[in-house]
């Protein structure tokens, strides 16, 4: 069965929990699409790290959002 939710949770550089946006995902190429257009304005709120769930489970991360050198 496929998952039907994809979301995003954040963190800052301390790895605690950062609010973000709650957007729920159709699909996984959805979301990851989604991050690489939002990851500058969550930078700009304080988030380093994304983790990206699917109805419930982590799939992966941390992924960085900082700019590669």
């Amino acid at each position: 069965m496929r998952p039907t939710e994809w979301t995003w949770k954040y963190e800052d550089a301390d790895g605690r929990p950062v609010d973000g946006d709650e957007a729920v995902f159709p699909t996984q190429s959805d979301a990851e699409t989604w991050i690489g257009e939002a990851w500058r304005g969550l930078r700009q709120r304080g988030v380093e790290n994304a983790h990206l769930w699917a109805d419930g489970a982590k799939v992966y991360g941390p992924l960085s959002l900082r700019p590669a050198d």
